[in-house]
């Protein structure tokens, strides 16, 4: 089998509500890649099949080794991945508050890598499928099998507030709003979702530009883009840019490469 990176999305009315997407990244043949992915404001669970975690953090294949499940929260740092042998791995992709509703008594503010988000006999048949239809399936039925409501109404409603206001939000706003404290507001968001609201919405604001950049006008200019996204000034939207990747806009995108048919946007090493 070759190189694959497919994304698709879940078909289930309940999961299409909390799973933004799933992806399958396949590499038989890899001996090593490594990769970095930048602030986003949805979260991940990777499940690599016969993969360890070495002593440097880095993914790494063993023959006959169980799956290595991994969660990844939402964050403001670029993450370096090293993936060291073949690689088959599957990852879901949540909304916001998103994993909440699958998985209780867990910190979702921080990195899991010591929990089985699914279990053996469904990684078994998950893993031994390349048909999409197919993992679309097993994914949507292990998730829902697994679904319990969490309702969380300041965090929805500051969410959403977040994301109709994106260009001029502050927390101040968003405090008279709703009537809660700017400490409370931000409290929040860090135990649930591991950034401030603040944050949240930078983050938000930055991924928005991403995804015009490279899915609607690839030809925009960049000057173009800042003003379409209300930045202040081109000074503004390149120090947003530097925090969130530590470069440039122009060098971020002329480094990137898109993978699949979502927002998927990793810069490679060689």
């Amino acid at each position: 089998m070759l190189d694959t990176f497919q994304t698709f999305s879940p078909i289930h009315p309940i999961i299409k509500q909390y799973v933004d997407y799933y992806y399958l990244d396949i590499k038989p043949y890899n001996e090593l890649k490594e990769y970095q992915c930048f602030p986003h404001y949805n979260n991940t669970i990777s499940i690599y099949k016969s993969h360890i975690l070495n002593e440097n953090d880095n993914v790494e294949y063993k023959e006959n080794a169980d799956a290595c499940q991994i969660f990844t929260p939402i964050r403001e740092q670029v993450l370096t991945v090293k993936q060291i042998g073949k690689v088959h791995r599957i990852v879901i992709v949540f909304h916001p508050l998103g994993i909440q509703q699958f998985y209780d008594g867990l910190n979702f503010g921080a990195s899991i890598k010591d929990f089985d988000f699914l279990s053996r006999n469904e990684l078994e048949e998950i893993f031994k499928t390349f048909e999409i239809e197919t993992l679309t399936e097993l994914l949507d039925n292990s998730l829902r099998k697994r679904f319990k409501v969490f309702n969380h109404p300041i965090l929805e409603e500051g969410i959403q507030y977040i994301y109709y206001r994106d260009s001029d939000f502050s927390v101040e706003s968003l405090s008279e709003h709703m009537g809660i404290s700017r400490q409370h507001i931000n409290r929040l968001f860090k135990l649930h979702l591991g950034v401030s609201a603040k944050r949240f919405a930078d983050i938000y604001r930055f991924r928005q530009t991403i995804n015009k950049k490279i899915h609607c006008t690839s030809e925009e200019s960049l000057t173009e883009l800042a003003h379409q996204f209300n930045f202040s000034d081109q000074s503004h939207f390149n120090k947003i840019y530097k925090t969130f990747t530590l470069m440039s806009p122009k060098n971020f995108f002329d480094k990137g490469t898109k993978l699949g048919n979502r927002d998927t946007f990793w810069h490679f090493k060689e």
